[in-house]
């Protein structure tokens, strides 16, 4: 292997479009370490936090640690999240953090790709497509959870502020996502005025 390139991951969707005076922007969030992480939910409550990431966190809540984000899909389900060239390290911590214990680690950044919603209009935009209530008092920051946008299945991330949402999806979904969140910021533009 000492001769062999490294792979590259080409990107499947590119550019970014916003409405009218950037109240609403939709983009591709960069290329990210992303795990699926399957542990009993015993294990979760004593361990906390592995490499950083807290993991006893309620179910469809998310935790952002610095670069990095966990978030809680299901009794004994997290998706992790990071920084691209943290993958093999962060990889190593989180095994030798559960070592011990019944765990699945799978190393899911080639199958998921991130579009970031942003803006004042960043609710309004996912709710063209997602039948989710996004208010305040019903999905607020540090909320996680899978739902549908359109007809694809995603993971929906509201880590930090109620202008800022990630999506999670299938990397053989993320032009139909792409194209159908843009789609919706472009009819807010035509109502605001030109992009």
């Amino acid at each position: 292997m000492s001769n062999m390139p490294a792979i590259q991951r080409r990107p499947i969707i590119s550019g970014e479009v916003a409405s009218r005076n950037a109240q609403g922007i939709v983009r591709p969030a960069q290329v990210s370490a992303r795990f699926s992480l399957r542990l009993p939910a015993s294990a979760a409550e004593e361990v906390a936090n592995v490499s950083g990431l807290q993991i006893d966190l309620p179910i469809n809540t998310c935790r952002a640690t610095g670069d990095c984000i966990s978030a809680r899909l299901g009794p004994d389900e997290w998706l992790l999240l990071g920084p691209e060239t943290q993958t093999e390290s962060l990889a190593r911590e989180i095994a030798k953090g559960l070592e011990g214990r019944f765990f699945s680690l799978v190393d899911i950044g080639h199958r998921n790709v991130s579009i970031l919603v942003e803006g004042n209009r960043a609710r309004e935009i996912i709710n063209g497509g997602c039948a989710l209530d996004l208010d305040d008092p019903r999905f607020p920051a540090g909320s996680a959870t899978r739902t549908l946008l359109g007809k694809a299945e995603i993971v929906l991330i509201r880590s930090v502020s109620r202008e800022h949402y990630r999506i999670e999806c299938w990397r053989s979904f993320a032009p139909y996502v792409y194209g159908f969140l843009s789609e919706v910021a472009r009819e807010f533009a035509g109502k605001e005025g030109p992009i």
